[in-house]
């Protein structure tokens, strides 16, 4: 090994000044990175955790199934610390920013798309399960269903006109929107107190550096938390694959399999030319997020990644009040998974149960849904739920035939979730460049180099 001479003793090189050493006669300088260990990368090692968990489920069932809480305190000590991360990520950056009317333009823009993708999303849902029929041939009886096993999601579902949604963003202290952990109530707070210390300047500017240091700690315990993220993984997906296993889809694979397929789709061909239209390529975006997609699909959850997912896109370029107003507005008005998911789902309830309709009740079922799917953000189970709501609204359909897909909605919460999470990064990088906050260039050239 090289070594350089300090009097009496040598001290070696390291390996990567030897290579530099060697070619400095070179014109061009080439930076060594010693290579990190495979077991090292987050990636494997929730790989390797999902992989050993579906084995352990398969095999074992009832001891798969005990490793939920596993699962579900990994997710706890992420969502606790989500509405933190929420008021101090938007207070920051619209308190720096100059133009505060550039907030209310980044929030009409991404309002705007929200709706348009949303929207798109839930028409394809409808069309897919229109032309493949993956609820025909069940020919089930609605009597026969057992209604009780819904019975908890339709006490949870109501249907709400426009004003009770937007009531439920006003907090009724603003210590309930924390003890709550509503992303849209933390996200009013944050904005109305994120406004006031702009206004007020220089005057509050020691206010405005203890966000800023809060926001540096709370990102440093979520780096902490994340190093749990294999054991979570493990958990969520051994009681996933234990608790509804291959004995317990049946027939239903068809749908699991249809709906993974569209959502598939939906990412290349709807999302795939929104990235291209911003200037970057989807499957190099998809690299970039592969940890947080990955855990998404072992834990059906997307809360627990957004602090991951908002830390990313900064480093991609997009300014931290940007990211703060879209992300977290997105996890509710942004819901492309869970759109998808809606209109497919009550179409296979309809279609197993023989419940013809008409073309004006399908755009009935279409418009419900559009303001349903608002309130399914986030937490398992609450797709579910926002369904059971929609359905209510069409009694045509019956509810009771939810039971029918009960067992799996956890399969399908995986993609759903997953698409959610997806669709808000590609939605915040594309507002981001319609605001001339990063070039094409600058995105692309980053995502190269992490990927």
């Amino acid at each position: 090994m090289a070594s350089i001479y300090q009097g009496p003793t040598e001290v070696p090189l390291p390996a990567s000044m030897v290579y530099y050493f060697k070619n400095m006669s070179t014109t061009t300088t080439t930076v060594v990175r010693p290579k990190k260990a495979l077991y090292k990368s987050p990636t494997a090692q929730v790989l390797f955790a999902i992989a050993v968990a579906i084995v352990l489920g398969y095999f074992s069932p009832q001891k798969a199934v005990a490793m939920k809480p596993l699962g579900d305190a990994f997710i706890r000590l992420i969502t606790m610390v989500i509405a933190l991360v929420v008021l101090c990520t938007v207070v920051t950056g619209i308190a720096g920013m100059q133009d505060l009317k550039k907030v209310g333009r980044v929030g009409g823009k991404a309002l705007l798309y929200f709706e348009a993708v949303s929207t798109l999303a839930l028409v394809i849902g409808l069309v897919v399960g229109n032309l493949m029929q993956p609820g025909s041939g069940f020919h089930v009886n609605p009597a026969s269903l057992d209604a009780k096993a819904v019975a908890q999601y339709t006490n949870q579902a109501k249907a709400q006109s426009v004003t009770d949604f937007l009531m439920q963003i006003i907090p009724t202290t603003v210590v309930d929107a924390f003890a709550k952990g509503a992303i849209l109530q933390v996200l009013l707070v944050a904005l109305l107190f994120g406004f006031a210390l702009s206004m007020a300047g220089a005057r509050v500017k020691p206010l405005v550096d203890m966000f800023e240091a809060l926001t540096r700690a709370i990102f440093r315990i979520i780096d902490i938390l994340m190093r749990l993220a294999p054991i979570g993984a493990f958990g969520a997906m051994a009681f996933t694959v234990g608790q509804y296993g291959p004995a317990a889809l049946g027939p239903l694979v068809k749908l699991i399999i249809l709906f993974w397929i569209t959502c598939i789709l939906f990412v290349i061909l709807i999302l795939g030319p929104i990235a291209r239209l911003a200037g970057f390529g989807i499957f190099s975006f998809l690299r970039y997020f592969k940890e947080e997609i990955l855990l998404v699909l072992a834990i059906s959850s997307s809360e627990p990644v957004l602090p991951a997912l908002m830390e990313k896109l900064e480093r991609l370029g997009c300014s931290k009040a940007l990211v703060g107003l879209v992300v977290p507005t997105g996890y509710t008005f942004n819901t492309d998974g869970t759109s998808l998911y809606m209109t497919m789902a009550a179409l296979f309830v309809a279609q197993a149960t023989n419940t013809p309709l008409t073309l004006m009740q399908q755009i009935t079922l279409l418009a419900v849904a559009v303001l349903t799917s608002k309130g399914a953000s986030g937490v398992q189970g609450a797709s579910f739920i926002a369904l059971v709501s929609t359905l209510m609204v069409v009694p045509s359909v019956p509810v009771a035939g939810m039971a029918l897909i009960l067992g799996i909605d956890r399969f399908m919460s995986m993609f759903r979730a997953a698409i959610n999470v997806f669709g808000n990064a590609v939605a915040t990088v594309a507002v981001a460049r319609w605001e001339n906050e990063l070039d094409a260039a600058t995105v692309r050239e980053r995502l190269g180099a992490i990927g």
